[in-house]
């Protein structure tokens, strides 16, 4: 019984470790990405969908994103929310498809975003903690109902512990690897 809550907490924080890693592909690195555009929300019809809903996206360059609209009435749409979105993006529309073309990264957008992948971090590990939380209050409960010793409460937090501890430092190396990714020109 205290397996299996160990064992749903931790495939709670491997999800959590790939929603950072979601999270992580929209902050801009040096080259395009069409990951990036992943929190746009465009009016369609009346009500807002992801970008990715509304059109094909694609990255055919280094510093080029295009984006082909399904439905070719969305083009100022999609062009406006992509305005709106403030990442600095401006958007070329030739009333097909929308280019955009990524400037360079300045030194201090790139601290910037260095800011912004540090604190999906940080939600990633509020995350893990969160869950390490839940298994210690349920095998706690499986103590207090007499379902598990004193001793295995003791042991299953220390294995607990130990996940969160792995998918911490997993969390500490992704940030690493974005961080050198932002940085280096």
């Amino acid at each position: 019984m205290a397996e299996s809550t160990i064992k749903a907490q931790e495939e709670k924080m491997v999800k959590a470790i790939e929603t950072t890693k979601e999270r992580l592909t929209a902050i801009r690195a040096g080259k395009a990405n069409v990951n990036m555009l992943d929190n746009i929300l465009v009016n369609s019809y009346g009500s807002p969908a992801p970008i990715r809903q509304v059109a094909n996206l694609s990255a055919p360059e280094a510093k080029l994103i295009v984006i082909e609209p399904w439905d070719k009435s969305m083009i100022k749409e999609i062009e406006k929310s992509i305005i709106q979105s403030n990442m600095g993006f401006n958007p070329n529309n030739d009333g097909k498809v929308i280019r955009i073309m990524l400037p360079d990264l300045t030194t201090e957008r790139r601290k910037e975003y260095v800011k912004i992948a540090k604190k999906e971090i940080e939600d990633g590990k509020i995350a893990i903690r969160n869950i390490r939380k839940d298994a210690n209050n349920a095998l706690r409960k499986l103590e207090k109902d007499s379902l598990i010793s004193e001793d295995e409460l003791k042991l299953h937090e220390t294995t607990v512990q130990n996940l969160t501890d792995k998918y911490i430092k997993d969390l500490d190396q992704i940030y690493v690897a974005k961080e050198k990714e932002i940085t280096t020109i």
